[in-house]
């Protein structure tokens, strides 16, 4: 992954992947989510990433217990995860039977409609992170990257130029 941006909040998604059995990181599109979790795990096959826009990944969750449970030694990526609502109450009970630490990151739009369903399904089971766009730290830290245009476009990359 080239001319990616670090970002600052990192460790403490890293903290609460030590903690808690599932991560939720909350925030707008665009802001930078998938791209973070892929960075933690640029270097390592112990994530496996589904993106649930993809008709490939979500099939793989036609039978998601039994998916959990082959993958339970690996930390399982679910992005966009409010296009499958159902699957709060398979997580809740998939968590409750392995407390492992960083099983499950969840990624989703920081709706209220999420939001809800985490903290009713997956209450004391998550840590919950709210991603920004980036801010001028980040960007100030990033040699090479034009200030300006990232601050006009309300820190949020050209996407473009990141692929």
């Amino acid at each position: 992954m080239q001319n990616l941006i670090d970002r600052n909040i990192e460790s403490f998604v890293n903290d609460n992947l030590s903690v808690f059995p599932a991560v939720v990181i909350l925030g707008s599109r665009q802001c930078g989510k998938s791209t973070l979790v892929k960075m933690l795990y640029r270097n390592s096959d112990t994530c496996l990433y589904l993106d649930l826009q993809n008709l490939d990944n979500l099939n793989k969750l036609r039978e998601p217990m039994l998916f959990f449970q082959a993958n339970h030694d690996v930390t399982v990526c679910l992005d966009e995860i409010q296009l499958v609502p159902e699957l709060f109450s398979v997580l809740r009970s998939e968590i409750d039977r392995n407390r492992r630490p960083g099983r499950f990151i969840l990624l989703g739009s920081a709706s209220q409609d999420l939001i809800q369903k985490t903290s009713e399904s997956l209450a004391g089971r998550v840590g919950i992170i709210e991603l920004t766009p980036f801010t001028i730290e980040e960007l100030e830290q990033n040699a090479g990257f034009e200030l300006n245009c990232f601050w006009l476009r309300g820190g949020y990359p050209d996407n473009s130029e990141f692929r």
